[in-house]
C-alpha cells in the first residue's frame, strides 16, 4: 500500500461556509446532523464533546439543550439525541472540496439513530462526491450491519475507536463494513493494544487523551502500533501526546510529525 501526505489529498483550503472548521489535525471540518451520545466504554469517560455540548447549551444553542447533565464536578451525556435537518443539508452548499468528520458531537451508529436518518446522511454524502467524509464509531457491530444495506461510496471512510486491547474486537466489525476505506482511531490510547491485527485497515490515527484529568499515554504503545502499521501496510498518523496542555506536549514522535493518509484514487 502507498501513502500520501495530507497536502496531496486536500484539493483546496477551507472556505467559510455552513459548517465548523476543525482544529482536529486529521480533518478539515466537522458536520453534525446528530448531536448527543452516551458513555459505553472507558474511552468515553473524559469525552471532549460532553464538555463542548455543555458549553454550547450555556451559550443558548437550542440544539444542545438537555444533551448533558451535571455529575459531580463534570457534565456527562444524558443519552438524549438531537436531529438537525438544517445541518443535514449543509454540505449541499459547500463547493470547495474538503475532508469532513461526520458527527464529532455524537455517534451516527447509536441504537437510537434511526436507519432512515442514517440513510438521509448517506444521500447527502452521495450527492456531494467532491468531499471526503470520515465516520467514526464505537458502535462497530451496528455500523457493520447497517452499512451492508447502504451503497458503498468512494468518498465515505468508515472507522472505529479503540482505546485499549480490550476493544480490538471492534476491528473485526470494521473489516465487515461495506467501505472502500477503513480506519481506526487509537485515541484516547489508554493502554497497549498488543499485536493488533490491522489487515484490511487502511489508516490508523494514534493520540493521547487531552484536557482535564487526561490519562497518560506511553511511547512504547505508540511504537508497537507503528510497527503493526508497517507490517500490514496501514498509513500511520500520530495526532498528539495529549495531556492537560496538548500544545505543550506536541505531536512529535521520533523527532518528527507523522501525517500519513491512505492513498486514494483521484
Amino acid at each position: 500500500m502507498f501513502f500520501v501526505h495530507m497536502g496531496c489529498i486536500f484539493l483546496a483550503r477551507l472556505q467559510r461556509g455552513c459548517m465548523s472548521k476543525s482544529d482536529i489535525e486529521w480533518t478539515d471540518a466537522t458536520w453534525n446532523p446528530v448531536a448527543g451520545c452516551s458513555i459505553i466504554s472507558p474511552g468515553c469517560s473524559n469525552c471532549y464533546a460532553m464538555r463542548m455540548a455543555a458549553r454550547l447549551e450555556a451559550m443558548g444553542m437550542e440544539k444542545y439543550a438537555g444533551l448533558t447533565r451535571k455529575s459531580g464536578k463534570r457534565r456527562v451525556w444524558t443519552g438524549t439525541l438531537a436531529f438537525d435537518e438544517k445541518a443535514l443539508k449543509a454540505p449541499l452548499t459547500w463547493r470547495t472540496p474538503r475532508m469532513v468528520f461526520v458527527n464529532s458531537m455524537s455517534d451516527l451508529f447509536q441504537d437510537d439513530v434511526p436507519e432512515e436518518f442514517i440513510g438521509k446522511v448517506w444521500d447527502v454524502m452521495k450527492a456531494t462526491p467532491q468531499h471526503t467524509y470520515q465516520i467514526l464509531t464505537k458502535r462497530s457491530q451496528r455500523m457493520a450491519e447497517v452499512s451492508q444495506q447502504l451503497e458503498k461510496l468512494p468518498n465515505v471512510w468508515l472507522g472505529v475507536s479503540v482505546e485499549s486491547e480490550d476493544f480490538v474486537g471492534r476491528l473485526d466489525d470494521l473489516r465487515n463494513t461495506n467501505a472502500l476505506i477503513r480506519f481506526v482511531s487509537f485515541e484516547p490510547l489508554l493502554d497497549a493494544v498488543g499485536p493488533v491485527n490491522l489487515s484490511k485497515i487502511d489508516w490508523a490515527i494514534i493520540g493521547g487523551e487531552s484536557g482535564p484529568k487526561a490519562r497518560p499515554i506511553e511511547e512504547a504503545w505508540v511504537e508497537e502500533i507503528q510497527q503493526r502499521c508497517r507490517l500490514f501496510g496501514t498509513a500511520f498518523f500520530f495526532k498528539q501526546w495529549g495531556g492537560t496542555n496538548k500544545k505543550k506536549t506536541g505531536r512529535l514522535f521520533k523527532g518528527r510529525t507523522w501525517d500519513e493518509y491512505p492513498a486514494v484514487m483521484a
